[in-house]
């Protein structure tokens, strides 16, 4: 029965519903639910059965998802949305079920068993044998709470279900319900047979009786009118009261009102009446006469006619002796026609019953009402139009009788609105499947929300890596640019101070060669010159100028004694002396202190 069609849902497989059941209790989010931050481990979610078998055995009308929100606990998303769609599923039964609110409160608690096992086991805690008890519950759409036995018996079923239930919490199992829902459907197998005989017992018996009644009503009325306001001798008013009442009465019953019979009888009982009031009678004594002539064998006419037997003609001797009386123009003693008020009833109504069309009665008809408000509300089933009395049979819809109205009494209270019309019923499958789909579709949405959420996120992301891709490029950018240019300014720093130091070398150098040049031109004939031998650190050798040629600016320098004889051109001697191989005597004090400074400075310029 997996994929049969669902219970008053045609086109929805229950496949189709187990589907869209669990895409619910998967994908759908509930604002203002305490859903779990993150998805917890199955073995740290909280287990609520206890709570749950709790409140099943205390009967309480308390939402699921009420219930949850009030203890401190972290519940699972699926928990949390099997309490949302147990809730939202009972909430619409309770409002378009059309059941006695009693019996629908009592049914929507099952909120707490759906929760538990929608959790467990998803779609498939609606069982076939569940949804077609809950389909079934239709039938006692016209119960109320009257404190007659079928209103004990459906309640005492009710009390049977919370102990099934409690088993299944218990036994954490679902067979003590499907074992409930078993016995309750072969039990409504055998309430509807005996129900189908039961109604139509009752309709051939009020059939029956109302027409026992329109004829007793009729005939009443027939009398009642003809006898008011006049007076006429006893023994016609008895005769009236002890034979012609029952005979308008059975007229009626066998013949019915537009048969020759009643017609005679009424006509008679206006003659009876004529006869016995003078105030009638005596204006037409001729009439009187034939009337008299008539009456008797007319009376035991009609009377066989009837009752398919004679009258005693000894009943006729009251009216015979009045009629003689009456033909002699005696006035015979008179007495009010009716007794005393209060002893006879009777309704002129009934002589002109209301007959609504045939429509009309249809469309009243098979229906079931309702009057009252809440728990106090008390339902009934228009069985049947009684069309003798133009009565309304009420019954419980199971054959038992819970009263009679009439029709004018009916369209009054429909139209002041003291009775009202019931809608018609929602069967539990559609209303599972109808507010699964709205569910379904708000889970859709919400699926295409978030996918388009994430997208949207994912490209954010994107744009937002490379929006920190291209500043941290732009930065690396710009400290290679500062770097860059950091090392410019160094390169151009160095390569100033290597300019600067080469121009402070070179004017140092200058300078030094300025200073051996001035040394040298300072030479005179004779002047001593100390030369250092290689390798250094060898011994210096002094020699003193001979001869200086100033056209070749040669200088000759000899030893002591005259030899070794030395000749350097002036350029190369000043390089002597700027290498420190030579070095010019004689004012060589103020001339090493000179030296000392120049290539002191040359060795800070150089270590700088």
């Amino acid at each position: 029965m997996s994929d049969n069609r669902m219970n008053g849902s045609p086109g929805v497989t229950r496949r189709a519903l187990s589907g869209k059941i669990n895409e619910v209790l998967c994908g759908i989010r509930i604002p203002d639910l305490p859903y779990p931050a993150a998805t917890p481990a199955v073995e740290s979610t909280p287990d609520w059965r206890p709570l749950l078998l709790s409140c099943w055995n205390e009967q309480r009308d308390e939402r699921v998802t009420h219930l949850i929100r009030s203890v401190n606990l972290e519940w699972s998303a699926q928990q949390i949305n099997a309490a949302y769609l147990a809730d939202r599923i009972m909430d619409v039964f309770l409002k378009s079920s059309g059941l006695h609110p009693i019996i629908a409160r009592r049914i929507a608690r099952l909120r707490f068993f759906l929760a538990w096992r929608m959790n467990l086991d998803g779609a498939s805690a609606y069982s076939p044998i569940l949804m077609e008890w809950l389909d079934q519950l239709q039938e006692w759409r016209g119960w109320s709470d009257s404190g007659g036995r079928s209103a004990k018996h459906l309640l005492d079923r009710l009390d049977a279900l919370v102990i099934a239930v409690s088993g299944c919490f218990e036994a954490e199992a679902t067979s003590s319900l499907e074992s409930f829902c078993a016995d309750w459907q072969a039990d409504t197998v055998r309430r509807q047979a005996q129900t189908g005989r039961l109604k139509q017992r009752l309709l051939d018996t009020e059939r029956g009786a109302a027409r026992q009644r329109r004829a007793d009503a009729t005939a009443r009325a027939l009398v009642g009118r003809a006898l008011q306001g006049r007076n006429i001798p006893p023994a016609i008013a008895d005769f009236i009261f002890r034979h012609w009442l029952g005979l308008l009465k059975q007229a009626v019953l066998e013949f019915g009102l537009e048969s020759a019979s009643f017609r005679h009888g009424s006509k008679l009982l206006e003659w009876l009446v004529w006869v016995g009031d003078p105030s009638l009678s005596d204006r037409d004594r001729d009439r009187l006469f034939h009337v008299g002539e008539q009456i008797g064998d007319r009376i035991l006419d009609v009377w066989r006619r009837v009752f398919s037997a004679e009258l005693p003609t000894s009943q006729l001797s009251g009216i015979e002796a009045v009629m003689v009386s009456r033909l002699k123009g005696e006035v015979p003693a008179l007495e009010p026609a009716l007794p005393p008020q209060g002893e006879f009833h009777w309704d002129a109504g009934w002589l002109e019953v209301e007959k609504p069309d045939t429509t009309t009665i249809s469309m009243a008809e098979d229906q079931w009402y309702v009057e009252g408000e809440g728990q106090q509300e008390h339902r009934r089933y228009f069985f049947a139009y009684l069309e003798d009395t133009g009565e309304i049979l009420w019954t419980n819809g199971a054959g038992v009788k819970l009263g009679l109205q009439a029709w004018s009494d009916f369209t009054v209270a429909r139209r002041e609105g003291g009775l009202r019309q019931l809608p018609q019923p929602t069967p539990f499958g559609d209303v599972l499947t109808d507010t699964v789909g709205v569910l379904c579709e708000v889970a859709e949405k919400q699926r295409l929300q978030r996918e388009q959420a994430a997208r949207e996120a994912r490209v954010r992301a994107e744009a937002l890596r490379k929006e920190k891709a291209a500043a941290e490029q732009a930065r690396q950018e710009e400290q290679a640019a500062r770097e860059a240019e950091l090392e410019r300014l160094r390169q151009e720093a160095e390569a100033q101070r290597v300019a600067d130091e080469a121009a402070e070398q070179e004017r140092l150098r200058i300078e030094q060669k300025e200073l051996a040049q001035r040394q040298v031109d300072s030479i005179k004939l004779g002047g001593w010159i100390a030369l250092s031998d290689e390798p250094p650190g060898g011994d210096t050798v002094r020699m003193k100028l001979a001869v200086r040629i100033n056209a070749s600016r040669k200088l000759v320098f000899v030893d002591r004694l005259g030899l070794n004889r030395r000749e350097y051109l002036e350029e190369a001697l000043v390089q002597e002396v700027l290498g420190g191989k030579a070095r010019v005597l004689g004012s060589s004090a103020e001339f090493d202190d000179t030296l000392t400074r120049v290539v002191g400075r040359i060795r800070v310029g150089r270590n700088g």
